[in-house]
């Protein structure tokens, strides 16, 4: 078996609030389905998210700011990007756009330079790229 693609699908408790949080952070809807929708996607180039409005998963109650990334009850997903300054520059684009991020970028022992952030919903995005040279 070759898996062709892989496409996470997150239980939201608002489709049209989701598409904008992702927006702020540089996603673009790609469709939504339903009248009225109640399933959507977002993309990132070639990387695709498929957003369930109340249904299909697990999200956490809306959960305040200050609580930490272990308490949130829902899913945690990896972003990969190019660079370690790259992820310094998507951590200010999402304290710009009042994003709730958890975790200032940090070099992490196992060569990679992360942060994290959340969605309303208490999805947590861990968003890195490796510090080493190769």
């Amino acid at each position: 078996m070759k898996v062709e693609q892989l496409i996470p699908i997150l239980n939201v408790s608002n489709l049209e609030e989701s598409f904008a949080w992702f927006e702020k952070l540089g996603w673009k809807k790609a469709w939504d389905w339903g009248d009225p929708p109640d399933f959507g996607s977002v993309c990132n180039g070639d990387q695709e998210i498929f957003l369930s409005l109340n249904c299909l998963g697990c999200r956490s109650d809306p959960i305040s700011p200050d609580v930490g990334d272990d308490y949130t009850g829902g899913v945690w997903m990896c972003w990969l990007l190019k660079s370690p300054a790259d992820v310094d520059a998507f951590y200010d684009r999402a304290l710009e756009q009042g994003v709730i991020a958890t975790k200032p970028p940090t070099d992490q022992p196992f060569g990679i330079r992360e942060c994290h952030v959340r969605h309303p919903d208490g999805h947590t995005f861990r968003v890195g790229a490796s510090t080493e040279d190769d």
